[in-house]
């Protein structure tokens, strides 16, 4: 039994980043959700005509340093102070200020894997396969090609009306792309 092949993805294709940037502030106001813009090179600007907010990413980035900090100092006052004493010319067993090397670098550490792992778990990577694979126009998005695409999953997902809308906001081309 062949399943019926059912639609995942409208991608629209635009000639130009002004087109686009009217176009995305116009799909963000129909209220659409699950969209996004494809650019050749970084527009400035459009993630604010997008409506994207900003991101957790630097708040999992200092809760990283601020534990690499943490466990760098604890770490070596347990070392030091508790389970390893060795008294030197009665200096303390153990100091912030010689500690300081160790705990800087488990900040950086821990930040670099906060910013790292963060990163992959936000953007819900990795994906191996993606609907826009199946477009052959789609391929010049890293040329000279704009293109918004607008996902099944978003709630007012309809293929012919998305079709009627990207048309009307000045795409060129609007293909449908099936599972």
């Amino acid at each position: 039994m062949a399943k019926e092949a059912r639609p995942v993805l409208v991608l629209g294709e635009f000639e130009d980043a002004e087109t686009l940037m009217s176009a995305a502030e116009r799909v963000r106001d129909e209220g659409f959700t699950h969209w996004d813009c494809y650019t050749p090179y970084p527009v400035h600007g459009l993630d604010q005509k997008m409506g994207i907010r900003a991101t957790a990413l630097p708040w999992l980035v200092l809760g990283g340093g601020l534990t690499g900090c943490t466990v760098g100092f604890l770490m070596q006052w347990f070392m030091n102070a508790v389970d390893y004493k060795f008294l030197i010319s009665g200096k303390p067993l153990w100091s912030v200020p010689a500690n300081i090397p160790v705990s800087f670098e488990l900040t950086i550490l821990f930040s670099a894997f906060g910013a790292f792992f963060g990163m992959l778990a936000m953007n819900g990577l990795p994906r191996f396969y993606r609907p826009h694979f199946r477009s052959e126009r789609f391929r010049r998005a890293t040329a000279d090609r704009f293109f918004i695409g607008i996902e099944g999953r978003d709630r007012a997902f309809d293929p012919q009306g998305n079709q009627d809308l990207l048309s009307s906001l000045g795409a060129s081309h609007v293909e449908v792309v099936e599972e």
